[in-house]
């Protein structure tokens, strides 16, 4: 049975709101531009509740996304070069009576497997300054130092704001009275400028949170890691694959409960449609590019044309390498997208077929898209 369209993303996250009833944890797969942002900020907001005779609004979701990150801004000292250190907006609830909390501790218990570096919170300026120990060389022996006010990197920084939202996560999981307005908590896409290990360490680390815990967890990403360690780590859990239909504006959340989720399978059938309907676009070669890219990786080759060539002499491959490479790195956007010219859509069909033919993927892959996918 085909999965029921959500006409809009307030549906979508009101579905949501239903189907997490009798589940811990909400996890979706989705690709970049598909609306995870705007569906983390639709489920918040269908938690808000305006009190009529006082005007005071309630909420009831704890979220991590790209507004939360907003709300940490650096200043590098750009006169002196000395006093360098991250600000954060204590007028935001998710601040709301951290001093005297002593969230450091728990914030560096996070912090542990990840990182080394030193860090100081000023409540009464809403700041905090980093520091790092070192060795240094004097008069012969090595000794240890600590450099004040340092500069981390973007990494490091994704470490620290990431810890930080657990250490709050955790006190809302305790029921401290500055968070027990929290009944959902909505993260989308922890893990920027993140390394593999630290990926996994970082699902594994929230993984075991919510399973010791009472609160209902929404994730969301565009990272397949991730979401492969997520959804092998968590039991009661929702797993569906987010897309956008095209034709109508509408979105789809395609189950992924009853069987192994596979990041190229899915990419494959969106550009399959996209090819089918003619319904392409430029940044559409970005798609195929990663695809090829991940299937020359799993069969071993250098190049990903090889994944295209269909004999020992294949004049067109020179074609759809230098076609490929050009429409990949063209500076295509997704949110101002131009169709794609009547040739370009011809060449992009040969390529994704040429792909097909020579791995032969079942063809019941692309009928689920047209006739439907599992029941939800």
């Amino acid at each position: 049975m085909r999965n029921k369209p959500h006409p809009s993303l307030k549906k979508l996250a009101q579905h949501i709101r239903d189907v997490l009833g009798d589940k811990k944890c909400y996890l979706v797969f989705a690709h970049n531009g598909t609306g995870k942002t705007r569906l983390s900020s639709a489920f918040k907001d269908l938690g808000k509740i305006e009190n009529e005779d006082t005007g005071e609004i309630s909420r009831d979701t704890l979220y991590y996304n790209a507004f939360t990150e907003d709300l940490f801004t650096w200043n590098n000292d750009l006169d002196g070069d000395v006093e360098r250190f991250l600000g954060y907006n204590d007028d935001s609830k998710f601040f709301a009576g951290l001093q005297g909390l002593a969230i450091e501790e728990s914030i560096r218990e996070f912090m542990y497997p990840h990182a080394v570096f030193r860090f100081d919170f000023d409540y009464d300026k809403a700041r905090i300054v980093f520091s790092r120990d070192v060795q240094i060389q004097e008069g012969g022996e090595i000794v240890n130092k600590k450099e004040e006010n340092i500069k981390i990197s973007r990494g490091e920084e994704s470490l620290f704001t990431w810890c930080f939202f657990l250490a709050i996560v955790r006190l809302a999981i305790d029921g401290h009275e500055s968070y027990n307005w929290v009944k959902y908590i909505y993260i989308d896409d922890p893990i920027s400028s993140l390394d593999d290990n630290n990926v996994i360490m970082l699902a594994c680390q929230l993984a075991g949170l919510i399973e010791e815990s009472d609160m209902k967890f929404i994730i969301s990403t565009h990272h397949a890691l991730f979401f492969n360690v997520m959804q092998r780590e968590l039991r009661s859990t929702k797993k569906v694959y987010l897309y956008k239909e095209s034709s109508a504006g509408s979105y789809v959340a395609s189950s992924t409960d009853d069987a192994s989720f596979f990041h190229h399978v899915s990419l494959l059938k969106e550009l399959k449609s996209a090819a089918d309907t003619g319904n392409l676009y430029p940044y559409h070669f970005n798609g195929l590019r990663s695809l090829l890219e991940k299937s020359a990786s799993f069969h071993g080759y250098v190049k990903f044309t090889d994944c295209l060539r269909l004999g020992d002499t294949d004049e067109d491959e020179r074609l759809y390498n230098r076609m490929v490479n050009l429409m990949s790195h063209g500076g295509y956007s997704m949110f101002e997208p131009k169709p794609m010219v009547p040739d370009n859509i011809e060449l992009f069909r040969e390529i994704l077929a040429r792909l097909l033919v020579r791995y032969n993927f079942n063809e019941a892959l692309f009928l689920e898209q047209v006739e439907g996918d599992s029941h939800e």
